[in-house]
């Protein structure tokens, strides 16, 4: 019972700093694309600017959610709060110093969770009856088809060094330094593929701006607003510690890794839809099943 309840308080304190993480990682953004355009970001609330992600909090909490008369409220109201939690919920696979929350397959439950985080976004774009919510909807369902195989292969692939489904064999001092530069072909493919599971530039289509308004959360606003928008950026950065732990088994570059999220979205413009399953299909999957095959086949020989 005891053991049970450490494995509980840990598991929260690794969400609530997640959530305060993911805050500060919005400003982060907000200034990092501010200094990429030539001007401040937001800098009058507080010493420059630090506690604009309170301030922005507060004001969707107090905003009015708004639902459509056309719209099937249910499904739309619940679609935010199921992302939020699948989100979360990613931060409890992470183990911790304490042995008890190593997993054994950690993995294999990261790659079900990422899998299942498509459905709210087609809940929420369905749900909302519009033509705009729906076809981001669909891009997402589309494109998690062709970006999903490469990534879980990726996963498989440094999964076969330690060799383990626990996520913790990672960062093992007895696993054997695996880095980046002995593949960087699937490391590339990796870091491509998680920014196609985050929806960020140059994959964001589901929110593609110039074409679908805002997409899948059109229609939402206020705390349910607020909810797409953390699900969102807490996978963002679950992600980046996941890319550091694999790459180069540590979690000390994760902000590195963050950071690249960032920048990719101030340097890239949007790529087209059909390129992208196009690549996803063509150069990705052919990549991730040659390296693994190869990797087999070499590594007694290394």
């Amino acid at each position: 019972m005891w053991q049970l309840i450490c494995v509980l308080i840990q598991s929260m304190s690794s969400a609530i700093l997640a959530l305060v993480a993911m805050a500060f990682l919005t400003l982060l953004e907000r200034k990092s694309l501010a200094y990429m355009q030539l001007r401040k970001g937001p800098n009058k609330l507080g010493f420059i600017g630090l506690p604009q992600p309170l301030a922005d909090a507060v004001k969707l909490l107090i905003k009015e959610t708004v639902i459509p008369t056309h719209s099937n409220p249910t499904p739309m109201l619940m679609a935010p709060l199921f992302a939020l939690t699948l989100a979360i919920a990613l931060w409890f696979l992470y183990p911790t110093s304490n042995s008890s929350m190593h997993k054994s397959l950690g993995l294999l439950l990261l790659i079900s969770i990422s899998a299942t985080a498509v459905y709210p976004v087609l809940m929420s774009g369905w749900s909302a009856n519009s033509k705009y919510s729906l076809f981001g909807a669909m891009r997402v369902m589309a494109q998690s088809i062709s970006y999903e195989i490469p990534m879980i292969l990726t996963f498989i692939f440094f999964a076969l060094v330690p060799p383990s489904l626990d996520i913790a064999m990672f960062t093992e001092e007895s696993t054997p330094k695996f880095s980046w530069q002995l593949s960087i072909p699937m490391a590339y493919t990796m870091l491509i593929s998680l920014l196609a599971e985050t929806n960020r530039t140059p994959f964001d289509f589901a929110e593609g701006e110039s074409e679908l308004v805002s997409g899948f959360n059109v229609e939402y606003s206020g705390v349910k607003f607020a909810m797409l928008f953390m699900a969102e950026y807490l996978n963002m950065l679950f992600m980046s510690l996941i890319a550091s732990t694999m790459l180069v088994n540590s979690t000390f570059f994760t902000p590195i890794f963050a950071f690249l999220f960032l920048l990719v979205r101030g340097t890239m413009p949007r790529h087209r839809y059909d390129l992208m399953m196009t690549m996803a299909w063509e150069s990705l999957l052919p990549v991730t099943l040659t390296s693994i095959l190869s990797f087999s086949l070499l590594f007694p020989l290394l």
